[in-house]
């Protein structure tokens, strides 16, 4: 693809309001956005089912590198979407536009970039006003995205289960609702009563616009839609409930979308939940039971993946799924080791955390993927983050120190018990084994002698059933 525009020199960090004017009036191509299709049946295919995109971004802040990698970011979240990469664009500014995102100018060479391309979109690498997307839209004469609608659209393809279906739907309408519009005269129209506006019981009375009747069904489907979901969290408490009264201990993996967060599910716990190199693969929590090297049992939940500018309408959505994370005892921070800006993944997962009020629970931070990571930025994450591990949930490094961090981690037990356990009564050295610690065990001929920590309502528990038993303080 033939370069539009100069060539511009790395400007680093230096200060916007001093930047060359030069630099200013220009766009910077970003190399390598174009998507590669590989065959002819694979061009024919995407021709029929892909969308052909342009992206552009405004480097308002920060090195261009980390612009750049936003600007690749959106690059693989359009693809992931189904959409065909055409070109990526990068508009230095002192700040984003408040009338076209861009600027007038910028606005008028995109539309020629997006015409010599043939594409049908621009994608927007930030979230637009409802007035910036319909002035760009009047310059390019195609469609405008933004970040934002584009993340919506890839959860919505991914939802699977009723829940993330509904929470989707309610983040989709409520980006909507601000943004409603139509062409012509068709959202000014009054209704003017049963006959002349056709909009029958439901509606307002006369007076009333087509866009305020569309706005009214929007929050009422909102409302709709908030209350099902609040009903769909109850089964989730009940569980976590029933786990907290039996003082099983929850793990929760969270991190940045793609950093395997499944992968080290199924390698913990052989859960064989979807693993796919995909943005936003897992949109529904998996909860699965895992063991500590001792043999104590924990709760796993892998969780729905961030990402830089998460938009606040999925975050609001998703709270009631994202409740598990604010309620864990330990929190596995999983890190892409191979990404080439691991620091800004950090940073923008421990914003999502702190939003959702899961800032104060513990957190272990798993550097994944080394098998495939720059050595060299391994050791400065190992050196920013002291404590944190390094494994690789595909070839199996690190796993079994993994293990054992786990285990240190996870709150102990504080009562400790020596007792005999009759054989007939069976049921409580499963008991024992199941929710406590078991230090010591041997057989003798009144039964089973268990030196172990074990929950406190456990313990008390136990001295009810067993004459027996002998409780010692840990």
């Amino acid at each position: 693809m033939s370069t539009v525009f100069d060539e511009q020199p790395d400007l680093g960090d230096q200060d916007l309001p001093n930047m060359d004017l030069e630099d200013r009036h220009a766009l910077r191509r970003v190399a390598g956005l174009s998507t590669e299709l590989q065959d002819v049946s694979e061009v024919e295919y995407r021709a029929l089912r892909l969308e052909r995109v342009v992206l552009i971004g405004v480097w308002a802040e920060g090195s261009l590198a980390s612009a750049e990698n936003s600007l690749r970011e959106l690059s693989l979240l359009a693809e992931t979407a189904g959409s065909e990469v055409l070109d990526g664009l990068i508009q230095r500014r002192s700040r984003i536009d408040a009338a076209t995102y861009v600027g007038s100018g910028k606005a008028r060479e995109l539309a020629g970039i997006v015409a010599a391309a043939g594409a049908d979109t621009v994608i927007c690498d930030g979230e637009l006003t409802p007035s910036q997307l319909r002035n760009l839209e009047g310059v390019v004469h195609v469609k405008v995205i933004d970040r934002t609608a584009l993340i919506l659209d890839i959860f919505a393809q991914h939802a699977r289960s009723r829940e993330g279906k509904a929470q989707v739907e309610l983040a989709q309408l409520q980006y909507m609702l601000p943004r409603l519009r139509g062409w012509g005269e068709s959202l000014s129209r009054q209704a003017g009563g049963r006959v002349a506006g056709g909009g029958g019981i439901g509606t307002r009375g006369p007076g009333e616009t087509k866009i305020e009747t569309d706005r009214r069904r929007l929050r009422a489907r909102i409302s709709r839609l908030q209350k099902d979901i609040a009903g769909m969290s109850t089964g989730r408490k009940v569980q976590r409930g029933q786990r907290r009264r039996r003082d099983v201990p929850s793990v929760v993996i969270a991190g940045y979308t793609n950093a395997g967060k499944s992968s080290l599910l199924n390698v913990l716990t052989g859960a064989g939940v979807l693993v796919e190199d995909a943005l936003f693969a897992t949109l529904d929590p998996a909860v699965r039971r895992a063991e500590t090297p001792s043999g104590r049992t924990f709760t796993l939940t892998d969780t729905v993946g961030f990402v830089r500018h998460l938009p606040h309408q999925l975050i609001d959505a998703f709270r009631s799924t994202l409740e598990e994370t604010a309620e864990a005892d330990l929190i596995l921070h999983v890190v892409d080791g191979s990404d080439a800006e691991p620091e800004a993944q950090i940073a923008a997962v421990r914003g999502v955390l702190a939003e959702i009020g899961a800032g104060h629970v513990p957190e272990l931070v798993v550097v994944n993927k080394i098998d495939s990571a720059d050595p060299v930025v391994l050791q400065g994450l190992r050196a920013r983050e002291p404590g944190s591990l390094s494994i690789s949930a595909k070839t199996g490094a690190g796993l079994a120190a993994l293990r054992d961090a786990i285990e240190a981690a996870l709150p102990r037990l504080d009562v400790q018990v020596k007792l005999t356990i009759p054989y007939s009564r069976g049921d409580l050295v499963a008991r024992t084994h199941a929710e406590g610690e078991v230090l010591a065990a041997e057989h003798s001929a009144d039964g089973t002698l268990l030196e172990a920590r074990v929950p406190p309502g456990l313990a008390a528990q136990l001295e009810a059933a067993l004459d027996d038993c002998v409780r010692v303080q840990a």
